[in-house]
Order: structure tokens, then C-alpha cells, then sequence
């Protein structure tokens, strides 16, 4: 019953409805805010003949009255019209729904009073008024009888009432004086909650209030909901009942009110039948909303479910992700690991062929400084006998050491550039281009019944994806029978999702299906459709649905 509140609830004042009357346009205002809405129109707007606002209005009668709607404001419907009532205007306030509300008019001079006498119950409404429907924004000038001339809406109060009852807590006892009790029976008969003590006191078991029953106090709400209400009566008439409906007008009314001929004319019918008629109607009415609920309940399940799905989907495809990009990352490094050694490989063998360069220029260098510090010390001998047994031989050696520091033997044998450069760009650029593709097969197509169809010896089929289908399709294959209930053969292979058949035999049964591809794989057929072919020429039939 909870979500029935909002239906219970004024659209003025947000509260619950209290005092219920009726528009024409079928929407329920509390009394006391509809008191509040009314705006005093100018007399010169004013139409020559006002309509009643309770009964000379039907639903759909908003010819006239939707001429009322430019006085409304813009954004809620209502206004003050400072600018054609002699008072000043008062600022409006607004409600919890956001309907802006006007404290109630300002009365006109008693001479202005005496038109019609006004229950003390309401306040005098000025002539001209107008109130404006919350909800369709649908503007109505109230006659002479003002307010009244809206019938009450008794069976929402009633339904008010019951779900206040419904909402309220623990029944107490109606008879302890101070802090009542919780009350644990109720008697049918005094009609009246008894908590233990008191009904013991008030309500002995035995004499003559023995014979009363005394049910749950649950059975006993449920029991006074199910009493009869009090009969509604007219509200032109207040002492005659309602005991007729007017078709026409679509209200209840009096026998007085069909001797005064203000319903001659019109369709009358007795308020019973036409009472079980609406109840009537309202319940097939019921079913059909029913049927729409329950399917909606029924939908509200799967989207439920296919959250959990997409939650848990989620999880595992966040997994499957992160188990392929790490599994990317260790094939990184270990090619990096490789192109490592092989950068260790060209240091050192670079490091090995300078530094055996080095090993074989340094012993060179050593044997050749020695040689010139011996031919040095030769060439301060002052015998020259002996310095010419010697120097021929130490000549050629000088030259013979010369020519081995020939050309080439002071260049470097290798560069200590390194002569490996990474080509990361394919690889980066494809890093880039990572993204995920397609690797689901497409749903089964679905085919159009109502465009395919055959005419003489040719078949016309039609086909199309699921609505909801988000796979991506390269083409369709389309398969027949021999039309002898033989094996299927491919007929069309394509991307259009229409074809034509030719060829085929005179009255014959064929079997046809499709299925459509990408490049994950096939997906799966349609259903079979049967198509007969025409018996002679110039004959089209379709297929049955």
C-alpha cells in the first residue's frame, strides 16, 4: 500500500487529502487549498454566462475555458492579477510540490454579499473567480455557488481514512482514562477497543453483554471498514439523496434535480447499475493495468539480474584484461632481457679487442723506447772501431723497428660506438592500436514475416539483427531446400538483408533459414520458415505468422 500514497496526497499542499472535491477535469484538490488557488478575474473577461463548476461542465468542455489560460503564469499556471482587482496583490507561497499557493481572496463589500446565502462553513467567494486545476492547468470561472458547486470526493476521503487507519500505530484502548493501553479485543456490538483491564471492568462476560462477540482488534478494523457509509447526498439539494446518474453530465443526482429539468434532455440511468457498471468496468480495466504490472515486475527482475550479470562480467572481462597486458608486459621483459645480453655481449667484446690493442702497442712501445735508449748510448761510444762493428746492424734494426709502426698500426680496431640501434616503432605503434575486437559470432538474424512472401516460382525473404544485438555482422547466408524436404543449400551470400529467390518449382514446399557471419565465426540459423510457392502464375502469397 505504500505506493499508493502519492495518489492519496493533494498536489497543493503535499499533505494528505482532507475534504476531497472533484474538478471537472477529474483531478481531486483539498478544499481548503482550492480556497487558497482562486484568482479574481477582471469583470470585462468575464464570460456572459458562467458555467456551473460542478455540473454544467463536462470532461471534455474546455473550449471556453481554456481561454482562462493566459492569465497563468508561465511556469506554474496561477497568478495574481493585481492589475484588474482594486486590492493590492499578496505575494503567493509555495507548497511541497512546488504549486504556488494564494492565501484566500479579499472579500468584497457586504453590498456585493447578498447574492446567494453562503453556508458558514465556507467563506463568501467575489463574483468572477477562477481556480486553476494543479495538475492539467486547466482554468474554470466558478459561478455563484463557488466551491460548492464541486461535488466532494467521498470515496477518496473514505480511501484516506482507511489508509491513515492501515498506517497508524498499535489500536488503544478507548476507555482508559490516562495513557490508554494497547487494546486486545474489540466487541461488534458496542463497537469500541477494550484493552484486558478494562474489559473485564466495562465488558464483564457474563450477563447481558455475554452474547456480544469480541473478535482481534485487526478483525475488528477490518469490520468497521466493511460498515456501510453514509449516503451521500446532493449538494444542490442537501436533504434529497443521490439516486440517479446523469450520462451526459457524468454525476450523480436527485430526484429533484430531474423534476426541475435541468437533465431533461439527457441520458439518465439508476446510480446502482450504473454504480456496478463503472465497478465494473474499472476492474477489466484493472486486469489489463495488472497484466502490465505484473509484466514490468517481471522486467524489473531480468534488468535486475542482468545488473549481477554485468557486475560479475565486469569482474571477470577486468581480469581477463589485466591477466592479458601483464601477460604483454612479461613478454617485454623478457626480450628485453635478451636484447640485453646482446648489448653485453658487444660491450665486451669491444672492451676485449681495445684492450688486447692496448696488451700489443704497450709490449711495442716498450721494446721500441728500449731500442732507442740502447742506439743512445751506442752513439757516445768515442771508439770508432767498435761503434762501426756495430751500427750497420743497428741501423737496420732502427728501420726495420720503424716499419713495424707502419700504417695501420696506431688506428684504433674498434669504435667505441655501439652499432645497435632498438626499432621500437612498429612495436609502440602497434602498443597504440591495442584494442579489443570482436570475438563473438553474430546473434541468430530474425526474420520479417510480414515481407516475406512468394509470388509464381519465387521467394522474397527478409531478415534483420535482434534490436538489442551489439555484434558486428560481415554478411548473411541464406539456405534452401530442394523443396522436396531434401537437404539445405546455400542460395545467397552477402551483406543485403533482403533477397529474391527465382527458379523454384510450382507448388512447393521450401524451407528456408539464414544465419549471419564475421569474423569470429558463423553464427546460429533463424527459425525455419515455410513458404509454399503458387500453384499458376500471377498468385502471391505470404507466409503464415
Amino acid at each position: 500500500m505504500d505506493e499508493m500514497e502519492e495518489e492519496l496526497k493533494c498536489p497543493v499542499c503535499g499533505s494528505f487529502f482532507r475534504e476531497p472535491i472533484i474538478l471537472p477535469c477529474s483531478h481531486n484538490i483539498c478544499l481548503a487549498c482550492a480556497r487558497n488557488i482562486l484568482v479574481q478575474t477582471p469583470d470585462a473577461e468575464s464570460p456572459q454566462s458562467s458555467r456551473a463548476s460542478g455540473s454544467g461542465v463536462s470532461d471534455y468542455d474546455y473550449l471556453d475555458l481554456d481561454k482562462m489560460s493566459l492569465y497563468s503564469e508561465a511556469d506554474s499556471g496561477y497568478g495574481s492579477y493585481g492589475g484588474f482587482v482594486s486590492t493590492p496583490t499578496t505575494p503567493c507561497q509555495k507548497s511541497p510540490n512546488g504549486v504556488r499557493v494564494f492565501p484566500p481572496t479579499v472579500p468584497q463589500p457586504p453590498a456585493q454579499q447578498h447574492l446567494l446565502p453562503q453556508p458558514s462553513s465556507l467563506p463568501l467567494i467575489p463574483r468572477n473567480s477562477c481556480i486553476t486545476c494543479p495538475q492539467c492547468h486547466r482554468s474554470l470561472i466558478l459561478d455563484d455557488r463557488g466551491l460548492r458547486g464541486f461535488p466532494k470526493n467521498r470515496v477518496l476521503e473514505g480511501v484516506v481514512d482507511r489508509y491513515q487507519q492501515s498506517k497508524a500505530a498499535a489500536l488503544k484502548c478507548q476507555l482508559c482514562e490516562k495513557s490508554p493501553k494497547e487494546a486486545t479485543v474489540m466487541c461488534e456490538q458496542c463497537d469500541v477497543f477494550y484493552c484486558d483491564p478494562c474489559r473485564l471492568r466495562c465488558h464483564p462476560p457474563r450477563g447481558p453483554l455475554a452474547k456480544h462477540r469480541l473478535v482481534p482488534p485487526a478483525q475488528g478494523r477490518i469490520s468497521r471498514r466493511a460498515s456501510p457509509r453514509k449516503i451521500s447526498t446532493c449538494t444542490e439539494h442537501e436533504l434529497e439523496n443521490l439516486s440517479m446518474y446523469c450520462v451526459q453530465c457524468k454525476n450523480p443526482v436527485c430526484y429533484q434535480c430531474l423534476e426541475e429539468g435541468k437533465h431533461g434532455t439527457h441520458e439518465v440511468k439508476a446510480l446502482g447499475a450504473m454504480w456496478k457498471l463503472h465497478k465494473g468496468q474499472l476492474s477489466q480495466a484493472l486486469n489489463g493495468l495488472s497484466d502490465r504490472a505484473t509484466e514490468a515486475k517481471e522486467f524489473l527482475v531480468q534488468l535486475r539480474n542482468m545488473v549481477q550479470h554485468i557486475q560479475e562480467n565486469g569482474v571477470e572481462f577486468e581480469a581477463c584484461l589485466v591477466a592479458q597486458c601483464d601477460a604483454l608486459i612479461d613478454a617485454l621483459n623478457r626480450r628485453k632481457t635478451q636484447l640485453l645480453t646482446q648489448v653485453n655481449k658487444e660491450h665486451e667484446h669491444k672492451l676485449k679487442v681495445v684492450r688486447d690493442q692496448i696488451s700489443h702497442c704497450t709490449v711495442k712501445l716498450r721494446q721500441t723506447t728500449g731500442l732507442m735508449e740502447y742506439c743512445l748510448e751506442v752513439i757516445k761510444e768515442n771508439d770508432p772501431s767498435g761503434f762501426l762493428q756495430i751500427s750497420d746492424a743497428l741501423i737496420r734494426r732502427v728501420h726495420m723497428t720503424e716499419g713495424q709502426w707502419g700504417k695501420g698500426t696506431l688506428t684504433p680496431r674498434m669504435t667505441s660506438d655501439f652499432d645497435l640501434t632498438l626499432d621500437s616503432g612498429p612495436l609502440l605503434q602497434t602498443i597504440h592500436q591495442l584494442d579489443f575486437v570482436q570475438m563473438k559470432v553474430p546473434a541468430a538474424p530474425m526474420l520479417q514475416l510480414e515481407e516475406c512472401c512468394t509470388q509464381n516460382n519465387s521467394a522474397t525473404l527478409s531478415w534483420k539483427q535482434p534490436p538489442l544485438s551489439t555484434i558486428g555482422v560481415d554478411g548473411y547466408i541464406l539456405e534452401l531446400d530442394d523443396g522436396n524436404g531434401g537437404p539445405f543449400r546455400e542460395v545467397y551470400v552477402g551483406t543485403e538483408t533482403i533477397c529474391t529467390v527465382d527458379g523454384l518449382h510450382f507448388n512447393s514446399t521450401y524451407k528456408s533459414r539464414v544465419k549471419a557471419f564475421n569474423s569470429s565465426g558463423v553464427g546460429q540459423y533463424s527459425k525455419t520458415l515455410i513458404m509454399q510457392t503458387s500453384e499458376t502464375h500471377g498468385k502471391c502469397k505470404h507466409p503464415p505468422v
